[in-house]
C-alpha cells in the first residue's frame, strides 16, 4: 500500500490569505498546505479521499496521470468536495464512482446537479455517486477487476456525522471532534492512523493536538499522521519536536508504504 498526503492543510490553507504570521511566511515546503486529501494505492486500485477545490493543483503536483478507481468523501464542506468537478479528465479513464453516506450524497446532488442530469452537457464529468453507510463494509474495483474492500467509520464533526474511512491497515479520519465509543474497536490493529490535529486551542468542531493526541492512545496504531492543521499548529521544524514517538505532522507530497 501507498498513502500520498495530496494536502494537509485545514480549510483556509497554509499559507492563510492577509496573514504574515511567522508560519504563513515560512519559506519551509512543508510549512505550505493544501486543502486536506490523500490517495491511497492497494492492490492495483487508485482511491482519492476528498477531492477539495486543491484538487487540480495537487494532480498537477503529482505529475502522475493515471485512472482513479474511486473517490471516498468524508462530508459535505467545500473544503472536501470543491474539486469534484476537475475530475473531468479522469473521466477519460472509465466514470469515477464517488461514495458517500446518502445525505452526503443529496447535498451533492443539490450542489453540482449538473452532473447528475439524465441529459448530461458534453464534458461534464460522469460521476458514479454511491451511498454507503458507516460500519457497512464496501468493495471497490478497478477496470482489471482488482479489488480492496473499505470500511466508513463514523465520527462527529462537532453534531455534523460525517466518515471516516478504514482500508486495510490504515485509516483516515479527518475534521473529527468526536467518535462514538462504538467505532473504537474498528480502528484496532492499525499500521498507520492520518488523523486531524488542528490547532493547540480548543475548538467547537475540530480536534485541538492535545485531543488528537489522546485519541492516538486510545486507537494505538503503530504510526499516526496528523493532517488538517491550520496555521497555527506552528512551524512544521519547530512543532514537530514536541510530538511523543512515532506521531508525526504530515506535510504535503508526503508518501508512506506498508
Amino acid at each position: 500500500m501507498k498513502i500520498t498526503i495530496l494536502g494537509s492543510g485545514t480549510s483556509t490553507g497554509v499559507p492563510e490569505i492577509g496573514c504574515t504570521c511567522p508560519v504563513c511566511t515560512s519559506t519551509d515546503p512543508k510549512d505550505k498546505r493544501l486543502r486536506c486529501s490523500g490517495l491511497v494505492e492497494v492492490n492495483g486500485v487508485r482511491i482519492l479521499i476528498d477531492c477539495g477545490p486543491d484538487f487540480r493543483e495537487q494532480m498537477m503536483r503529482l505529475d502522475e496521470f493515471k485512472p482513479l478507481d474511486a473517490v471516498l468523501v468524508t462530508h459535505e464542506h467545500y473544503d472536501h468536495v470543491g474539486g469534484l468537478d476537475d475530475l473531468r479528465p479522469f473521466c477519460r479513464f472509465r466514470d469515477v464512482p464517488v461514495y458517500a453516506e446518502d445525505y452526503m450524497a443529496q447535498r451533492l446532488r443539490e450542489r453540482i446537479p449538473y452532473c447528475f442530469a439524465e441529459s448530461l452537457y458534453p464534458g461534464v464529468p460522469r460521476i458514479l455517486l454511491e451511498e454507503v453507510q458507516p460500519g457497512v463494509p464496501f468493495i471497490v474495483r478497478n477496470t482489471e477487476g482488482k479489488e480492496v474492500e473499505i470500511l466508513p467509520i463514523r465520527v462527529m464533526h462537532g453534531k455534523l456525522p460525517i466518515l471516516g474511512y478504514r482500508i486495510g491497515n490504515m485509516a483516515w479520519v479527518t475534521d473529527m471532534l468526536t467518535m462514538p465509543e462504538s467505532e473504537y474497536p474498528l480502528l484496532q490493529g492499525l499500521d498507520v492512523l492520518v488523523m486531524n490535529a488542528l490547532r493547540p486551542q480548543p475548538h467547537g468542531t475540530h480536534q485541538s493536538i492535545s485531543e488528537a493526541l489522546e485519541n492516538v492512545k486510545l486507537v494505538a496504531p503503530k504510526e499516526t499522521y496528523f493532517v488538517h492543521m491550520s496555521h497555527h499548529a506552528g512551524l512544521h521544524a519547530e512543532a514537530e519536536k514536541e510530538l511523543p514517538p512515532h506521531v508525526y505532522y504530515a506535510y504535503d507530497g508526503l508518501e508512506l508504504s506498508l
